[in-house]
């Protein structure tokens, strides 16, 4: 059995994937809170938004903290098409939850529909993965610690989406991410509590990408796609505002009413 390091740069990684999946659960609330205040086309342009500023951060918070990731005794690679269908799982999992709970009629039912899948789908990232690990040797799995794992995402799922339907202020946004931060975190760190690695030594090559080749670049320019979301979302105007604001029809209809006052004067 191989020695496990969860941290092998100290608190870098647990401090920056929490970091990752804080934005990204900020954002994607403050997303969904705006959709559900719009209708149309501007209502699913934000869930999209929203679904996939939730995935990506999931998918960053879990690989930077794979960063720190390191097992005595072999090398690691992963397997490049498995890590990107584990991207893609995130976010379309996460898309069909977020838009269940985006259109749904009954509240309460679709919370619970839009909760169980969003959560599932932040379990099937994080184990497509850990699948995509290559190394020398077998990984396996503690049953229990893994259906841990699961109900973890499933409870910080659905508290997230509670938050969305029934939080508005700035503020409570904030703070409903950063728990669900430290969830989705949980999650990840009970999962890989879960592993069990036995070390087969070998002179082989092992095939896929090293995690500075491919998991570091890919990261880099995943917290950077969020960064420029956060801004995007900052300068967008909120509801209120457009409703603040009449129309350039109703601006001229009653301009030209006062014209026609006057001219009757």
């Amino acid at each position: 059995m191989g020695h496990l390091d969860h941290a092998a740069f100290g608190w870098l990684t647990p401090v920056l994937s929490y970091a990752m999946a804080a934005i990204g659960a900020a954002l994607g609330l403050r997303c969904t809170v705006r959709a559900l205040g719009s209708r149309g086309r501007s209502r699913r342009n934000w869930l999209i938004t929203a679904a996939s500023a939730l995935g990506t951060g999931i998918w960053t918070m879990h690989f930077v903290a794979m960063l720190g990731f390191g097992v005595t005794g072999t090398d690691i690679r992963y397997d490049v098409p498995l890590t990107l269908l584990s991207l893609l799982v995130a976010m379309l999992v996460v898309g069909a939850g977020v838009f269940t709970v985006g259109y749904g009629k009954d509240r309460p039912r679709a919370l619970v529909v839009g909760g169980l899948t969003t959560g599932l789908g932040v379990a099937s990232m994080h184990y497509l993965g850990m699948a995509a690990l290559r190394l020398h040797g077998s990984v396996a799995y503690d049953p229990l610690l893994v259906t841990v794992s699961v109900g973890i995402a499933v409870v910080a799922a659905t508290a997230a989406l509670w938050a969305a339907l029934n939080i508005r202020s700035a503020g409570a946004v904030v703070l409903a991410s950063l728990v669900m931060g430290a969830a989705v975190s949980s999650m990840h760190y009970t999962g890989m509590l879960a592993v069990d690695v036995r070390v087969a030594p070998s002179t082989s090559a092992l095939p896929g990408a090293t995690v500075m080749q491919f998991i570091f670049p890919l990261a880099v320019g995943l917290g950077s796609h969020l960064f420029l979301t956060s801004a995007f979302v900052a300068l967008s105007p909120a509801a209120r505002e457009h409703t603040a604001a009449p129309p350039p029809a109703v601006v001229e209809d009653a301009s030209a009413e006062r014209h026609t006052r006057t001219t009757a004067s």
